[in-house]
């Protein structure tokens, strides 16, 4: 997906003499880090020009492009627009340090969506297509059985059996696995072997019996592909390092690509299909209790197992149902389409933000034609919340209709297209449609309301800023406290231009006596560097804070240093922050000059330092007016 940094990245490559100049990429809090093979190709003069470049430094052998607090988005830009993934680190000092702990659920959904992400558009196309076909076919326009409809079909439909290669190319780039090792797992995951057991030997790999999922194959499947390309991306940084870089070329992308595709095949085809026998027991069980139950079970769950695949294990069981004079558990699922095509309708006319008015039309029009992809991975499910209202209002809808005894009595088409198959044709009785058209347009009403009550945009941080910069201005500005004991100094006495030219911002600095950083404000931490030598802070009054302990100090990854918070918890003034060792920083032969910086002076009419000269933890040390 675009960056609004692309523009500023080509320029930052081209004028540190180009990709092929790069050996190595990092960054820190405030700059892009470069190890470039020849300085000298380096156009620096362009780049302190350069409008988002505070300044260009060389130090210690890298060549620093001073950025500023949005450096982990330009990093981001960079990295993607020169394709520079092998050449990108983590931020230094990462390795080792203390991860910061994060809900496995929200994970989860990060990882999944990200991986959607790139090609949201494209599959949001297909969505519209696939259904504007299935609506020509059903009103009779179009012969669902010519030359033109299968041949558009296969443009529409492609997005969705293709998947598994789809997502492994995204995937690849989001764990930083080579992009095309992650299209071959996707792509051998529907070679033509795999699609049909029946007509192909695929029964054991070295012996081992192969399990498939429980379509039969893996096209289609979003969450087998992701937990694949997951599982080489770490598999491949453990070996990589041992094999010889004479036959690396081919021999890393070959151990890697037969080991994943063996442990695939044998760990997750196996796994989804015992829990897909699971499922089958209970809702076995859950049909004969009560067909409420069931309804409110199935109508609730059905996204979530769609998303891993696991619906196929209820298919089986629907169409024995069916030959049997009617199925409950496809009846039971069928508000969970309406219910994503109302929360969509509500999310686009309550929203303001661009991303989403972008996408939802197109979602929107796919979801009525029950084809829900696009409005799940690109609307509801990244917001949480629209998804889960959506499943709640699907799990009522199936209970309701599990009370109606509405039975779907043959395959029929999705969304709105689907509404024939609770026609009982046998005994000529539209009751189970109707109620099932009632029911369906109940759902697009609950989505729909649900979100225009709920439904919330993610404030953006400018916003934040802004609002907390004008309720400091309100109040007359805020006095910061000193975060360290120490000696306070003018900002122009630090070493380090980007700090010492003001350009990152006014404020002071300290050259510290003891090695704590207290809580200058209260407010919250919006950045604790993982090497613990920089924090981001946002006072609740709006000044946006950046303490950096010590000069180049990241060099150290983090040795002597003890972070005692982290990024999104929110301190009072005085709280101790961090603890480091001076001792340390001194025998690395570094500075442990700190300056304490109000990154968005221009914001407020002026920042002023209050105290020169010994000063403890807590005294007044800046204003900002």
């Amino acid at each position: 997906m675009a960056s609004k940094y692309d523009g500023l990245s080509r320029i930052i490559i081209q004028n540190v003499g180009g990709k092929d100049n790069i050996s190595a990429i990092t960054h820190c809090v405030t700059r892009l880090r470069f190890t470039l093979k020849d300085e000298s190709k380096a156009n620096t003069d362009i780049l302190k020009e350069t409008d988002g470049v505070v300044t260009v430094l060389q130090s210690g052998g890298q060549y620093q492009v001073v950025i500023g607090n949005h450096v982990p988005d330009v990093y981001a830009s960079v990295v993607s627009v020169g394709h520079l993934e092998n050449l990108a680190a983590k931020p230094e000092g990462e390795e080792g340090a203390p991860a910061e702990k994060k809900n496995l659920f929200d994970t989860f959904i990060s990882i999944v969506t990200g991986v959607f992400t790139p090609f949201l558009g494209v599959f949001c196309a297909c969505g519209i297509l696939k259904g504007v076909l299935a609506l020509l076919s059903t009103i009779g326009v179009m012969n669902g059985a010519g030359g033109t409809y299968n041949i558009l079909y296969s443009i529409g439909d492609s997005a969705f059996y293709f998947l598994p290669p789809i997502l492994g190319y995204t995937a690849a780039k989001r764990f930083k696995l080579p992009e095309m090792e992650g299209l071959l797992i996707g792509l051998a995951m529907v070679y033509p072997n795999m699609l049909d057991a029946s007509a192909m030997d695929i029964s054991n790999l070295f012996r081992i019996p192969v399990v498939l999922p429980p379509s039969g194959n893996y096209t289609s499947s979003v969450i087998p592909v992701i937990c694949a390309v997951a599982f080489a991306a770490w598999f491949e940084k453990l070996y990589k390092k041992y094999i010889p870089d004479t036959i690396k070329l081919f021999a890393v992308p070959l151990i890697t690509l037969v080991v994943t595709f063996s442990a695939t095949v044998l760990v997750i085809g196996p796994i989804a299909s015992m829990i897909s026998t699971g499922l089958s027991f209970v809702f076995n069980w859950l049909y004969g209790v009560s067909s409420i139950a069931m309804g409110a079970v199935v109508g609730a769950l059905w996204q979530v197992l769609v998303m891993f695949g696991l619906h196929w294990s209820l298919i089986p069981i629907a169409l024995i149902n069916m030959s049997n004079g009617g199925d409950i558990i496809l009846a039971a699922m069928f508000g969970t389409t309406f219910a994503q095509t109302g929360a969509v309708a509500g999310m686009w006319v309550k929203s303001k933000d661009k991303k989403v008015k972008s996408l939802a039309p197109a979602a929107l029009i796919s979801a009525i034609a029950g084809v829900t992809e696009p409005a799940i991975y690109g609307l509801t499910l990244p917001k949480k919340g629209p998804f889960f209202r959506t499943c709640a209002i699907a799990g009522v809808a199936g209970a309701f209709l599990g009370a109606f005894g509405v039975k779907a009595y043959q395959m029929a088409g999705m969304g709105v297209f689907g509404y024939t198959a609770y026609i009982d044709t046998v005994n000529n009785d539209l009751r189970g449609m109707i109620i099932a058209i009632v029911i369906s347009l109940i759902c697009v009403v609950a989505g729909f309301i649900s979100e225009m009550i709920f439904y919330k945009d993610d404030e953006p941080k400018a916003a934040k800023k802004q609002a907390a910069s004008a309720d400091a201005g309100a109040a007359g500005g805020e006095i910061l406290g000193a975060p360290i004991t120490g000696k306070a100094v003018a900002l122009s006495e630090i070493a380090d231009e980007a700090f010492s030219s003001g350009a990152m911002g006014q404020g002071a600095a300290i050259v510290p006596s003891e090695g704590a950083v207290y809580a200058p404000a209260d407010g919250e931490i919006t950045v604790f560097f993982p090497t613990g030598h920089a924090i981001g802070m946002m006072t609740d009054k709006g000044a946006e804070l950046l303490i950096h302990v010590g000069m180049d100090t990241v060099s150290l990854n983090g040795k002597g240093f003890k972070p005692l918070k982290k990024a999104g918890d929110h301190v009072k003034k005085g709280e101790k922050l961090l603890e480091f060792d001076l001792n340390v920083i001194k025998e690395a032969g570094l500075s442990a000059d700190t300056p304490i910086l109000v990154t968005n002076t221009d914001e407020f009419a002026d920042v002023i330092q209050l105290a020169e000269g010994e000063v403890t933890h807590g005294a007044d040390l800046v204003q900002t007016m």
